[in-house]
Formats: C-alpha cells, structure tokens, sequence
C-alpha cells in the first residue's frame, strides 16, 4: 500500500508542477489541499490518514495537541529550515521525523525594497488616479538618497538591504539587541547603540529578526511614538515583532507617515480586519518567501526528504 502525502496551504495550486513527484508514485501518493484549514479540528480530521506532510512555512501550526491527533503520521517537511510554528520536542518523543529544505533569502529582501519605494514613491495612489482618471501628479514623493535607513536586524537579508540601501545613496544604521560595532561596521553599517537611537534617527526603519521571546512586540507605542512623524517602518519579517494593535493606531493618528508591512498576527487575515482600510499602509498577504525560484526549491527538496526517508537516510533534519 502506498504512503499518503499531504501538502498543505497551496495557495496557488502550483505544488504538484514544481517537482517531479511521479519518482516516487510508486511509494506514495502526493495530494495538494489549496484552502487554507480554519481550524485545528478541521485540520485533524483531514489529515489523520496521512503518513507524510508537507507544510508551506507556519502557515499551518503544528502543536502537540494537532500532532497527537494524526497517529499516522511519519514524516513533517517544513519548507525552510526553521519553523517556530511546529512542536519538534513533541515529534522527536512520538518519532516523526521533521525535516526542512533551502529557502533564499534574495525575494524577501527585493520585497522589502518593493514596499519602500512605492511607500516613499507614492506609486499606489499615483496609480489609482491614473487608472480612474483622476489628477495627473496629485502627490510629492519622498527622497531616498542622503535619508537614513535603519536596520533592526543585520543578519543575510540585513546585510543585503545595506548594500541596497547604500546604492540609492543613503546613509545605513543597524541594531539589534545582539550586534556589536565591529558587526555593524563590517557589513557597512553605522552602529547605533540603542533602539531608541535608530527609532529616532531613521526615515526609514525596516526589520529583519527572528521572532523569539526577547523580540515579541519589540516595536510598541514607545518605539512607535520615538519615530519621526516622517518615518516609514517595514516589516517583513515576523508579525509579533511589531505590536499589531499598537500599530493600527499609530497609523490612524499618524504618529508615524505610513507603514508597509508583509506579515500579520492572523493569516489569512480576515476581510472585516482594520488593517485592510487603513489608507497609510501598504500591505502585501505575506509575499515575502512567495516566488518561482523558492517554490521551486520548497518541493524539489521536499522530494528529496521523502526519496531519503523512504530509503531510511533521512536528510535535512531539525530533529
């Protein structure tokens, strides 16, 4: 009999084309779901007969109390090779297996700029107006060269947003509660040594962290308020580093000018959301990770982790 494989959250329905899974029809059977599941309980009910899972990022939470429901269960595949939204410890102790692959770091980065400048460049309601007729100009953009960027984060995406930045001409600081000066400099960057310095003296402050307790609203009313009424704060990293609610309304009283952000506390975030009609953000349904060479990455390697699993050499473990 064969293995049976969920991949989940395909959106886009495009699972099945970006690997050659016939290599391993003979073993198992490889089925996409594209609606996301609404709940944990939906979630098990679907998927308790399914010995292989393949999940797109923590778009689907793997806790202990989802894991002990799928008592088929042998192998998790999590694109990337990290993924805070899966209970490893509970797996390891019920022997599943969960493994990850290679994620590049280039597309989130060249969204992050993508959410710059058509903040600072006013490209949506420039567009809107051209679209429906409106004033032709009705709107001064903003200026990159000479304004200073601000990094929270200098980690692989941190440091190519320095080189970036550098290219238009602007001045580059960092911090993170880890960097040191040495850090900083080498990758190009101006140190600053407290998070109140870069909040104060960017224009633009982007984030590019990992979430973890010590970085959990990292960004709230203090940091918010802090900012230059001009500032622009990106964040395309984690949700929970900003405090979301703490965000709407600095956006409504715009204590900040604008934000352009990629990921949410809830996703799919919900139609009715505030978010969805605040006219000074820009946001985007987390496209961060979201193109052909990661996709096409994401599920050679996932068939590759079930082609070594199947053998008994696991490959890309977390555990």
């Amino acid at each position: 009999m064969r293995l049976q494989c969920a991949v989940l959250d395909d959106y886009q329905d495009i699972a099945l084309k970006m690997a050659d899974w016939a290599q391993i029809s003979d073993q198992v059977n490889v089925i996409s779901f594209h609606k996301h599941f609404e709940s944990e309980a939906e979630a098990a009910h679907a998927l308790k007969d399914y010995d292989i899972i393949i999940l797109m990022r923590e778009r689907t939470p793997f806790k202990a109390s989802l894991l002990s429901q799928l008592p088929k269960l042998k192998l998790l595949i999590t694109t990337g090779m990290r993924n805070a939204s899966i209970d490893t410890k509970y797996a390891e102790e019920q022997g599943i297996k969960v493994c990850g692959t290679a994620s590049s770091s280039e597309p989130p980065t060249e969204l992050t700029w993508a959410l710059i400048l058509a903040l600072t460049k006013n490209l949506i309601p420039e567009n809107q107006s051209f679209r429906n007729s409106g004033p032709w100009q009705s709107t001064v953009c903003s200026d990159l060269s000479g304004k200073t960027l601000g990094l929270i984060g200098l980690g692989k995406i941190g440091t190519k947003m320095v080189l970036i930045g550098k290219a238009f001409g602007m001045n580059v600081m960092a911090w993170s509660q880890n960097l040191t000066q040495e850090r900083a400099e080498a990758a190009g960057a101006q140190f600053a040594s407290t998070k109140e310095e870069i909040l104060a003296k960017s224009d633009i402050v982007s984030i590019h962290l990992i979430l973890s307790e010590r970085t959990r609203h990292l960004i709230g009313e203090n940091e918010l308020k802090s900012m230059k009424k001009t500032a622009y704060l990106i964040n395309t990293s984690r949700a929970s580093i900003v405090n979301q609610d703490i965000l709407i309304k600095a956006l409504h009283n715009n204590w900040i000018a604008g934000a352009g952000i990629d990921v949410f506390d809830a996703e799919p975030l919900p139609g009715t959301h505030p978010l969805r009609s605040i006219p000074n953000l820009l946001a985007t349904p987390h496209l961060g990770y979201v193109s052909q060479y990661n996709y096409q990455t994401y599920y050679q390697h996932a068939l590759e982790n079930i082609q070594a699993f199947l053998e008994g050499n696991p490959i890309r473990e977390l555990i």
